[in-house]
């Protein structure tokens, strides 16, 4: 019976995946076709794009495409934008699902703009291929709107709260026994308190940032495994967004920074070596602070960005190979993957707040007599 069951999930994952990948070709295409013309549609047949296909799965988007086996809708967030005028808010739906900056639109304010691979320029200061950097305010406003990204972010959080209040909720009643979700979390809070808090940052001071590691844990956790359905209302990739686990990582930055006691600055600015070598070990730790909340950041978004790739260009062979027959072997390896990124999935959420709690630890971390007092009381 439950052999039976478990080969009809994973025929059913399977389904609904191709079912998923089809549509994302198929919405892919219709992209393509209105950002090209019209002649050239009709004289040329460009084939299947694996690119274009993976690419529009995984960035991030002003729409939202919500897709089952029976439902097709495109939800169009909203688009808020400062300009040098103030505020301007009006639904993406205005850029007609353009994205190669053919659609103008013009707001209350009389400010103009098109959207351009899902970034948004002013119309009348953007050169012909011109890519304008972030922080060139004049050809581009600040973007604050609701992207599909977002909509992933409070998707995960509002699951986030669910499954913590309900654990809560079991621990109401004393006599009462942790089981169902209070069973699954509970032993992951404790592996993460004497694992990976106590054994990094020590008794006397884990508590205060349990919090912290929960959350940043479990956040990752949900996300990754939310990426790995792949229908709506999941199937974002939000670890695998660098904007994202650049957030994560400057977190683990500002509490380590605020939190560095007087002997972890003495070891930055005035380090255990001749002064001769100051001018080198100085920059050095100083460039280190940044090195560590970088490999936090790119480590978790490569290893979420290659697993979704792999899994999205596994089922695109049967579409790059035009036939059904390549549907056995390619479904075998998107089973094989699945599992592969359902264990990512835990490890780098747990690598990241093991991390997380190891560069806190070294910045709260007593020296001298007293540390090592404590060090050979607790080796006797």
């Amino acid at each position: 019976m439950t052999n039976k069951l478990f080969r009809y999930l994973l025929a059913a994952f399977l389904l609904v995946s191709f079912k998923a990948i089809s549509q994302h070709h198929e919405t892919a295409g219709q992209h393509a076709e209105k950002s090209e013309h019209q002649t050239e549609n009709t004289e040329h047949d460009e084939g299947f794009d694996v690119g274009e296909l993976v690419s529009h799965h995984l960035a991030d988007s002003h729409d939202y495409q919500f897709e089952l086996p029976f439902l097709h809708k495109t939800i169009h967030l909203p688009v808020i934008l400062w300009t040098n005028k103030g505020l301007s808010v009006f639904p993406s739906s205005k850029f007609k699902g353009d994205n190669q900056g053919k659609v103008i639109v013009t707001d209350d304010k009389g400010n103009k703009y098109v959207r351009l691979h899902e970034v948004i320029y002013y119309a009348d200061k953007l050169g012909e291929h011109e890519h304008p950097s972030a922080f060139d305010f004049d050809k581009r406003p600040l973007n604050f709107s609701v992207t599909k990204n977002v909509t992933g972010i409070f998707f995960s959080f509002i699951l986030l709260f669910l499954v913590m209040y309900l654990t809560a909720k079991v621990y109401q009643n004393p006599k009462k026994l942790p089981k169902g979700i209070a069973g699954f979390v509970e032993p992951i809070i404790i592996f993460i308190r004497d694992d990976v808090a106590i054994p990094n940052i020590g008794k006397a001071k884990y508590e205060k940032y349990m919090p912290y590691l929960l959350t940043v844990f479990f956040f990752i956790l949900f996300s990754n495994l939310i990426g790995l359905i792949p229908f709506s209302p999941f199937g974002y990739n939000l670890t695998g967004n660098i904007y994202i686990t650049f957030v994560l990582a400057i977190f683990t930055f500002i509490i380590t920074t605020l939190s560095g006691n007087k002997h972890y600055w003495k070891h930055i600015l005035t380090p255990d070596v001749p002064k001769l070598l100051w001018p080198i070990m100085i920059p050095i730790e100083i460039l280190s602070m940044f090195t560590k909340p970088f490999a936090l950041m790119v480590r978790l978004f490569a290893n979420i960005l290659a697993g979704h790739t792999i899994m999205i260009s596994l089922v695109a062979l049967i579409f790059i190979g035009g036939t059904l027959m390549v549907a056995p072997v390619s479904g075998f390896f998107v089973i094989f993957m699945s599992f592969i990124e359902l264990m990512v999935a835990f490890i780098q959420a747990y690598i990241f707040t093991i991390l997380s709690a190891l560069f806190i630890g070294l910045a709260i971390e007593e020296h001298g007599h007293e540390h090592e007092a404590k060090h050979v009381e607790h080796t006797i």
